[in-house]
């Protein structure tokens, strides 16, 4: 048996005895969505049937949990609002006018309703103020102390719900027939709430102060460009009733809009997008490629292109590149679903659905930079938004129940033409000296064989016919490998530092660079000099710990030479003091070794029984160097020159064998006159 209810959907199998959980799947149904300037930004939304939320837009546990997030006051059906530079004071609407002011540090909220009453089966013609069952509450992108509540008229307060004022006439119809239980075109609802001639929408300019747009639900568009002091009745010509769902109001175009209505209330499902282009004189219905069925809720202008556009449908999300006039779908892996609203933050795509949650299209720069650059036949690398340097979880794995994190580090996009789906690329991340610090390639290694303890396989570049999405994790090569070597550690470059780096990708046809920009995590409190002084230590051991690894690699070359003389040797007369020098040559390459790697160590356990060496300590500090925070311990400096001094002593016996031991050896061997070639076995010995 299967149970559909507010929640979700549970499943029983043994005829209701047990049901599994709700919590296994994301079926939130969000309103509408806004976001903070914090880093990680905050998502904010009220959804039907719970609560309002407060959710991270990112951690840096494995994945975002319901331990990550907490209600802001208000209720199911309302907007949210706030300073998004400071959100500490939030406001959150809800039905029946009920509104309130949350404070984030305290965690508490008060009522700031504007004329408080108890409207459950109150006849809304009788109201003091009509509230819709979505009351629009906004602040003010001027004048983040302002706050607008929409009832019939819209409200103001210009001190935290202190005290409002009322700016507009009534904005609605006003039909007094039609305000009873039950009015309209909706059905009665218990909480008294399904109200009708109601402001369902407010939308504030981003350019012009004092200019504010008011839908309503029954079709009406009115403006003001004196802050209420006069009002213009500007609704599209022919529109009729309907709800007026949203307004965007360009974030380039003075006088430019988009009003998207719904008429499913009235059995009519058409997508109807309205553009202005002069203050509502003059309207055109913006909706080819939009299926005729799939009815529109919500339109959002690229902040910072012009003309490209978003729009949430009933059964999904659209993009237009030209200001609307031709739409295309834009599903992606977003499940087919109501979006109920949309946002641009950080260059990312925010939607709020119906019954799947909240959704993130992570940094949206290749749609914004595709215009007339693609299918030329030419590569073509996406400049990458900003990334912050941020103490992200190990792993990126999704994990059952948990929200998905976004990829942690500079997210990467280009565009291969088809015949380049096969060829060799090469992805290389260099500092501003040039130097190389991390290099992707397309093919495998075909040298590398996967044993306990040792590395992991290279990540591989993407290189699919058509766009690719990849990311660069922040972090240099991965640490060196000592063929045979178990390694209880993990195989990690250490993290750069902030600053400007440049991405080169190379194929065959093409080397096309953009550069990226790594930025402070804004909630660490380090300097410059922090970051600096850390990445100083942090290449200094990986250089050293790169030379333990070069070093052993040529001891093993000597001595695999060594072992076969000596062993030839062994058989020769007259060669004994050449074998006894051999043995032990061999004796102290083999002693050396065992100071820098420790080959008992087989398994993760091994590590309780025997200790480290000198080449786990390095990367084992590394680690701890590594730090998100900066800032080098004391224990971590003093234990680096530690290491460093062991190394030096370790480098100092090394060259005494390779300079003297090994050419004390070379010289008696040639002293003896001994052939370049030595042949044994057959039908003589000689």
């Amino acid at each position: 048996m299967i149970l559909a209810n507010d929640g979700g959907a549970c499943i029983s199998q043994n005829g209701g005895q047990s049901w599994s959980s709700i919590y296994n799947q994301p079926t939130g149904q969000f309103y509408r969505v806004n976001v903070d300037n914090r880093f990680p930004y905050f998502v904010y939304g009220a959804q039907q049937d719970y609560s309002t939320v407060a959710i991270p837009s990112r951690t840096s546990n494995t994945g975002i949990s319901n331990g990550d997030w907490y209600e802001v006051g208000g209720c199911e059906s309302g907007f949210i609002a706030f300073n998004p530079n400071d959100p500490r004071q939030i406001y959150s609407s809800c039905y029946q006018g009920y509104i309130t002011a949350y404070d984030a540090a305290l965690r508490r909220e008060r009522d700031i309703m504007a004329y408080p009453a108890i409207s459950i089966a109150t006849p809304p013609r009788e109201m003091k103020y009509r509230f819709n069952w979505n009351a629009p509450v906004v602040v003010s992108p001027h004048h983040p102390e302002t706050i607008y509540h929409g009832a019939n008229v819209v409200l103001r307060s210009n001190d935290g719900g202190m005290n409002w004022q009322v700016i507009s006439p009534d904005l609605t119809r006003n039909e007094p027939a039609r305000q009873e239980a039950g009015g309209g075109p909706f059905t009665n609802e218990g909480a008294g709430a399904e109200n009708y001639n109601t402001i369902c929408y407010i939308a504030c300019s981003p350019l012009e102060d004092g200019l504010i747009w008011v839908g309503s639900d029954d079709g009406l568009v009115h403006l003001t460009r004196d802050e209420g002091k006069t009002w213009q009745h500007v609704s599209p010509p022919g529109l009729g009733e309907a709800l007026i769902n949203s307004i965007e109001v360009s974030p380039h175009r003075n006088g430019a809009a988009y009003v998207v209505a719904t008429r499913y209330r009235w059995n009519d499902n058409r997508p109807l997008i309205y553009y202005t282009p002069d203050y509502g004189k003059n309207w055109q219905l913006m909706v080819s490629g939009i299926a005729a069925g799939d009815f529109v809720r919500v339109v959002r202008e690229d902040p910072t292109q012009p003309g490209l556009l978003f729009a949430g449908a009933e059964n999904g999300l659209y993009l237009s590149f030209n200001n609307g006039a031709i739409w295309q779908r834009f599903q992606l892996n977003l499940p087919v679903c109501p979006v109920t609203d949309l946002l641009i933050h950080d260059n990312d795509l925010i939607a709020a659905t119906a019954g799947r949650a909240f959704w993130i299209l992570d940094d949206i720069g290749p749609l914004q930079q595709a215009k007339s650059a693609l299918f030329n036949g030419h590569a073509q690398l996406f400049r990458p938004k900003p990334a912050y340097r941020f103490d992200a979880a190990k792993t990126e794995l999704p994990v059952d129940g948990l929200g998905k994190n976004p990829p942690n580090g500079v997210i990467i996009d280009y565009y291969l033409p088809a015949v380049m789906d096969t060829a060799v690329l090469l992805l290389q991340v260099l500092d501003k000296q040039g130097k190389l610090v991390r290099q992707y390639c397309n093919q495998p290694n075909s040298a590398y064989a996967r044993m306990e303890g040792g590395p992991p396989p290279a990540q591989l570049l993407p290189s699919r016919k058509w766009l690719n999405r990849f990311h660069w994790d922040l972090r240099r090569e991965q640490m060196p490998f000592a063929p045979g070597v178990f390694l209880a550690d993990d195989y990690r470059g250490s993290r750069v530092g902030p600053g400007d780096y440049t991405l080169r990708l190379i194929t065959p046809k093409d080397t096309i660079s953009q550069l990226c920009t790594v930025l402070p995590d804004p909630n660490i409190a380090a300097t410059p000099a922090e970051y600096e002084a850390q990445q100083q230590l942090l290449q200094s051991l990986n250089q050293q710990a790169r030379e333990i690894v070069a070093g052993i690699g040529t001891m093993r070359e000597v001595k695999k030479q060594l072992e076969l003389s000596v062993d030839i040797l062994t058989r020769m007369e007259g060669a004994q003091d050449l074998v006894t020098a051999g043995h032990n040559i061999l004796a102290r390459i083999n002693n050396w070794e065992s100071q820098l790697i420790q080959p008992r160590q087989q398994t993760y356990l091994d590590v309780i029984n025997y200790p480290s060496r000198l080449y786990a300590e390095f990367v084992h500090l590394i680690r701890i160097a590594d730090s998100h925070v900066p800032t080098v311990t004391q224990g971590a400096r003093a234990r680096a020159r530690d290491l460093t001094a062991a190394w030096e002593q370790q480098k100092s016996a090394m060259s005494e064998i390779l300079d003297h031991d090994l050419q004390s050896y070379n010289s008696l061997y040639k002293s003896k006159g001994l052939p370049a070639i030595i042949v044994s076995g057959g039908i003589g010995v000689r």
